[in-house]
């Protein structure tokens, strides 16, 4: 018994300590490239493949990046912190290699027409941040094309709770869920009404989560996963006279 003690002990340790291996591998810096995209106003707002909409509306403003197919990993990275560098050019990289910190919001598409070294910077397998020209000029010179950056994962620091935003139809209903504090990628979504158990949704694209239940009239719990399984529930984040289109605040991890 006493041995069998011991093994189970040191299976946890040896589980423990290939968590802390892959969680510290996780923030080590990585080597990359970065450009900027044009907007009127110096940021990105338009909607990309995350599903945020209006990214000033869902918070991540200037700082949001759109990612290559390496990083973007099919829509999992979505809301994902990401510390950015600009490294090793002398011309282009502002003096003391300062670093600014991205959301991912968006998929940089690859285009195979071009070469991976001059317009084909989010070719696979290349990993590619598409920045913000204002979130750029604060690690670069803004007349550079494409400048060497490194990268780390950090913790995403977020104001507020998590913010769940409905929308659909009588029979299908889905939420847009933003916000996210630690991880930031969110890699499951349970909600309850006040006649139901939990319901697994399923992700329809970005961080848009679906189920084809009819929860018009019941107040509404969401239970939140995370990449690093830390899971969160907000009970009756939304009241029983929620309407579609309506943004709901819950709880923060």
């Amino acid at each position: 018994m006493r041995a069998l003690l011991q093994a189970i002990v040191l299976l946890l340790i040896l589980i423990w300590m290939q968590t802390c291996m892959i969680t510290s591998e996780e923030y080590v810096w990585k080597s990359a490239t970065a450009t900027y995209t044009n907007q009127t106003d110096g940021s990105i707002i338009i909607e990309g493949a995350c599903g945020y909409g209006d990214l000033h509306k869902a918070s991540y403003g200037k700082y949001s990046a759109g990612l290559s197919t390496m990083l973007f990993n099919r829509g999992s990275a979505c809301g994902a912190c990401f510390e950015v560098r600009c490294v090793d050019h002398i011309l282009w990289c502002l003096q003391g290699s300062p670093s600014v910190i991205l959301t991912a919001t968006d998929f940089c598409p690859p285009n195979y027409g071009l070469s991976a070294d001059y317009g084909g910077w989010c070719n696979f397998p290349k990993q590619h941040f598409e920045m913000s020209e204002a979130a750029f000029a604060e690690i670069a010179e803004k007349k550079a094309d494409t400048v060497p950056v490194q990268y780390r994962r950090v913790k995403c620091e977020r104001r507020g709770g998590l913010r769940f935003t409905l929308s659909g139809s009588f029979h299908f209903y889905q939420v847009l869920v933003t916000n996210v504090g630690l991880d930031g990628e969110v890699i499951a979504v349970k909600v309850k009404g006040s006649k139901t158990g939990w319901i697994p949704m399923a992700r329809n694209w970005g961080q848009n989560w679906q189920c084809n239940v009819n929860l018009i009239g019941q107040p509404l719990s969401f239970e939140v996963t995370t990449s690093s399984r830390r899971t969160l529930t907000s009970y009756n984040v939304a009241p029983a006279n929620w309407q579609f289109g309506q943004t709901y605040e819950g709880k923060q991890f």
